[in-house]
């Protein structure tokens, strides 16, 4: 259940992108700023991802969740009613804020497992995570096509009254041992990122992958249509198509747990350069085949290392899981911004091959700084650990 509600409300920030021309004429956004009705709730998402997520290490995490779902059911009913572009922005803001329970959820369940199936475990949440992220605009886009925009949001609100009824019945409560108050728990994030390099490195390397993700994200939807004559239907099913990355999820926590998380780390970014390379090659011999089997390696090369790197960073103590949590994901997030911009910059300036190029060439220089600060260090157990 756990997993299911992560997907659903990380899809909260993904809904408007594929409606964002229908929805700005309606609320009288100009075409060429229609892109912003997106960007709102993703800078709500960055703030909650900072000042939210860390609470998790300060309020019983139950409470938490569970108000942040409530209130992530009245912004999504207020975007469903706005009739002027400010009161859907301010909506959007909020679902985006409050929609950072997703991350609460994953450090939480951290909690409850033994360290032994961490991994695996952690796996089944983020697979939850990753496939609401990619079944969030071929849902919004079936929704919209029968019944409107504004059903889309209020679809969602009905999603999230129903798994906090559900959340409320069987999640258990936690209560953090942490006896900081709130400004404490803030500055204290600064000492964890300086006092710990395996959550230096696991942000590094996450948020350049995030970042080559969203890129792909960003201009495939555009070269689907220009290359393919794909339209909005197609695209979607392309995108679930793309979904069954989800499924290493799993697969990935498991091998995890075995520590095999170097030879996982250096195979996903491996995997994600390759694939990068390989979506501009097949694009340009019309592979239409080739490109949906390079989506789903490439989804789960970003779905693999994400699991690897949370299990490792929820190994530390449990009182600061929430606070590191949050200083991964905001990282990540930053990470995945500069790639939404950077995938309309270079599909617009090159097209797709520079998209892929760009992406490919970023994974490569991952690979030499993973391979050069892993050589750095001693050849022992926790020095690779670090990595």
């Amino acid at each position: 259940m756990v997993a299911i509600a992560a997907g659903a409300l990380v899809a909260n920030l993904y809904y408007a992108q594929p409606l964002i021309g229908t929805i700005g004429r309606e609320i009288g956004i100009p075409s060429h700023l229609a892109g912003s009705l997106t960007s709102v709730t993703q800078i709500g998402y960055g703030v909650g991802l900072f000042f939210l997520v860390s609470l998790a290490d300060l309020v019983e995490n139950k409470r938490l969740v569970l108000i942040n779902l409530l209130l992530t059911a009245v912004a999504l009913v207020c975007a469903a009613m706005a009739r002027s572009a400010v009161s859907f922005f301010v909506a959007s803001f909020f679902v985006g804020l409050c929609s950072t329970s997703a991350q609460i959820l994953v450090p939480f369940i951290s909690h409850l497992v033994p360290d032994a199936k961490r991994g695996r475990i952690v796996g089944n949440v983020m697979a939850g995570l990753l496939a609401g992220i990619m079944l969030a605009r071929p849902v919004a886009l079936m929704i919209s096509a029968h019944l409107g925009w504004r059903a889309v949001f209020l679809f969602s609100a009905v999603l999230m009254l129903s798994i906090g009824i559900i959340l409320l019945r069987l999640m258990p409560t936690r209560q953090p041992p942490s006896g900081k108050h709130y400004l404490q728990i803030l500055r204290s994030m600064t000492g964890l990122l300086r006092e710990m390099p395996i959550l230096r490195k696991r942000s590094l390397y996450q948020s350049v992958m995030f970042c080559v993700f969203n890129m792909f994200w960003t201009a495939a939807p555009i070269m689907l249509a220009d290359r393919f004559g794909m339209g909005e239907q197609g695209i979607a099913v392309f995108a679930l198509a793309g979904a069954g990355g989800a499924l290493a999820a799993p697969f990935a926590g498991r091998l995890a747990d075995r520590g095999m998380t170097r030879a996982m780390t250096f195979g996903a970014i491996l995997t994600l350069a390759i694939t990068s390379y390989g979506a501009g090659w097949v694009t340009d011999l019309h592979w239409l085949g080739a490109l949906v089997i390079f989506t789903v390696l490439f989804d789960a090369a970003v779905q693999t290392n994400q699991i690897t790197s949370q299990r490792m960073i929820f190994s530390g103590p449990q009182e600061s899981r929430g606070r590191v949590n949050a200083i991964y994901m905001t990282i990540n997030f930053v990470g995945g911004a500069l790639g939404s911009v950077l995938g309309t910059l270079t599909y617009g300036s090159g097209g797709w091959e520079l998209t892929a190029l760009t992406s490919g060439t970023m994974c490569f220089c991952l690979l030499l700084i993973f391979l050069l600060g892993d050589r750095s260090q001693p050849a022992s157990k926790p020095s690779r650990a670090n990595n």
